[in-house]
């Protein structure tokens, strides 16, 4: 009989990134190496797809109320699993009840898997009135109660570290052969510096938008901003192009050199590099912010920049407009990086070991 791993979730399968690059891309792997698998997303398709629009109170109000009915139907079902992999979190809102009751109830374990500081507060404005539901301190119980921790970076496993000793440290990852397999051309012109992102983050190209306006003056280029939101400032450089999972590969290929601007603070310590991983990986020359994890995953001048202040921003971007030859020289480096580092391929014997006894 085959060893049957159940993946409880927040969002519906194929729609969250941070779902898509954690585990989904593992779930071909696992079932080669034997296992059954189950996906248990809390939000259905239409639930997840009116959640983040205005209004629709009555309606957002019905979808989590039969979201909660099915969590509350599956924990009758975890007896058929041999692992229980959970992803952020059990339910999608409120407190750690369901995690409570697989541990202390039922005495299951679980494997508890996390990619971003949860435990701070992080909102949209669109439900701003609402994010107290969302009970962030709930995180540190559900570390607390795991068999078995999936940390994202160091940061994030230093703190659940202080919750938990069996802790490891698996990177978001980029899958190589099957996904992220072509690679952009950098003799196209004019050369496209580019951004993606949710329109929760795009607040860190604030800082950027007025070193673009001053590189405009003297160069030509496209600034390509691939989100679910049109960005709210201008620029003449600007393109923004609506985010979708068809075409993702395809729009990112079309950057050159790919930027992730970040601010000083602990809810950026605890991002694991992901958009960075995604440029490289695509044969992008990359400037990061040197903050976070960012540190370990860029050596500067070596396979991408990192980029401080202003005035760094501004000479590396001007350095990667001018030089095609330094673009590509970057972008196979960082290529590379990944390859050996932060690919499914290369992680994936140790993501195996998560459902090792």
């Amino acid at each position: 009989m085959p060893k049957t791993i159940f993946f409880l979730v927040p969002y519906p399968h194929g729609e969250a990134p941070s779902q898509r690059f954690r585990f989904e891309q593992y779930i071909p792997f696992l079932e080669e190496q034997g296992f059954r698998v189950e996906v248990h997303p809390f939000y259905d398709y239409n639930t997840w797809q009116t959640l983040y629009t205005e209004g629709n109170f009555l309606k957002k109000a019905r979808g989590v109320s039969r979201s909660f009915i099915k969590r509350f139907g599956l924990l009758f079902r975890l007896r058929e699993a041999d692992h229980i992999f959970i992803h952020r979190e059990v339910a999608h809102a409120g407190p750690p009840v369901f995690e409570w009751i697989i541990a202390k109830v039922l005495r299951r374990k679980y494997i508890y898997d996390f990619d971003d500081a949860i435990w701070l507060p992080n909102y949209s404005e669109t439900n701003a009135r609402f994010h107290w539901i969302k009970a962030y301190w709930k995180v540190n119980y559900c570390m607390k109660w795991a068999y078995r921790i999936s940390a994202g970076n160091a940061y994030l496993a230093d703190h659940a570290g202080k919750y938990n000793s069996r802790v490891e440290i698996i990177p978001t990852t980029i899958d190589t052969v099957g996904y992220h397999n072509v690679q952009c051309d950098h003799s196209e012109e004019p050369v496209t510096i580019g951004w993606t992102g949710t329109h929760t983050t795009m607040r860190y190209l604030e800082f950027l938008v007025p070193v673009l306006r001053d590189l405009e003056k003297d160069h030509s280029f496209r600034f390509l901003v691939i989100s679910n939101e049109e960005p709210d400032f201008t620029l003449a450089s600007l393109e923004f192009r609506r985010w979708k999972k068809e075409t993702e590969i395809e729009d990112l290929a079309r950057i050159q050199i790919g930027v992730m601007p970040l601010e000083q603070d602990i809810w950026s310590e605890g991002k694991c590099g992901f958009k960075g991983l995604q440029y490289m990986s695509l044969g992008m020359a990359t400037v990061m912010s040197p903050i976070g994890v960012n540190i370990t995953i860029l050596e500067h001048g070596v396979n991408g920049y990192l980029a401080a202040s202003t005035e760094e921003w501004k000479t590396a971007l001007k350095q990667l407009l001018e030089d095609p030859g330094l673009r590509t020289k970057l972008g196979q480096a960082g290529r590379k990086t990944v390859e050996e580092r932060y690919s499914v391929d290369a992680i994936k014997g140790k993501y195996l070991e998560l459902f090792n006894p």
